[in-house]
């Protein structure tokens, strides 16, 4: 499948423009519409060079509490030898435009648009731009959660056009998913998938899980329910979704709707208030 992803470019809007917008934030879930990747709104790291970012998730005490989920943009000659100062973070980066190398453990990487990279936490790695343009890509970032008897996750290096989706039952192709990290590695304690509907496919009943989610609409556009709401999205618009908030979709076409999805997955919940 041929995709193009949507990178935020930042600049600033004219004082013309109208204020009425798609941004909400409810005590079940937010919306991020792309617009509101401004200038203004980015962000910059400590030990990354010619980068800036916006944050799209972050931990929250009674919101959604597992995850932070950043854009990343890095200018050409940009990034960092030490990009990670949590040594308990893992972390998985997909590239939605641009060219860069990726040294993790040693071994360079070279990443285009659709590469996936899952770091595990403590792994050594550096990030740098290696095109004429900037390079662009999600970072999403998770306090990995070790079991005893259990190894730790391996590096994983991907592709988009490297992993077969797999279509949910009885949709025949039109409702399926990208999955970088195969789902009965209990190794693994988040997911970073990339869900694809075509024109007109659904989300046919109310999801309603445990599961936290981040949504960032690479391509396309749907109506998508938020708990009690109809909300239209489209491609650079992103969703966070706390646990059990209702979900659905329809795809709204003429193209495919797809989007990066974050889930945490595979551990018993903790149990008590501290």
């Amino acid at each position: 499948m041929s995709s193009s992803y949507f990178a935020p470019k930042g600049g600033h809007p004219g004082q013309d423009q109208l204020l009425t917008d798609r941004a909400m934030f409810t005590t079940a879930y937010a919306v991020i519409p792309k617009g509101t990747m401004r200038d203004i709104t980015a962000s910059r790291l400590p030990f990354w060079e010619d980068t800036r970012l916006w944050v799209l998730a972050r931990p929250l005490t009674g919101f959604a509490e597992t995850f932070s989920h950043y854009v990343m943009e890095v200018a050409p000659g940009g990034g960092s030898d030490r990009p990670e100062t949590d040594p308990g973070a893992q972390g998985a980066l997909f590239v939605v435009e641009g060219t860069g190398r990726l040294v993790l453990e040693g071994a360079a990487h070279d990443l285009t648009a659709g590469s996936y990279a899952y770091i595990p936490a403590g792994t050594a790695w550096s990030l740098h731009g290696t095109g004429e343009g900037a390079l662009r890509f999600h970072w999403v970032r998770k306090a990995y959660q070790a079991v005893e008897g259990l190894a730790r996750p391996d590096p994983v290096l991907s592709h988009d056009r490297a992993v077969s989706p797999v279509s949910m039952p009885g949709t025949d192709g039109r409702w399926a998913t990208t999955r970088f990290v195969d789902p009965d590695d209990l190794r693994h304690d988040m997911h970073l998938n990339i869900v694809t509907l075509l024109p007109g496919a659904v989300i046919p009943f109310a999801e309603t899980h445990v599961m936290e989610h981040g949504l960032y609409v690479l391509e396309g556009k749907a109506v998508y329910r938020l708990n009690q709401d109809w909300v239209e999205v489209e491609a650079g618009d992103y969703m966070w979704l706390r646990a059990f908030c209702p979900q659905a979709c329809y795809a709204g076409g003429p193209g495919p709707f797809r989007y990066l999805l974050y889930k945490d997955v595979n551990r018993h919940m903790p149990l008590g208030l501290g």
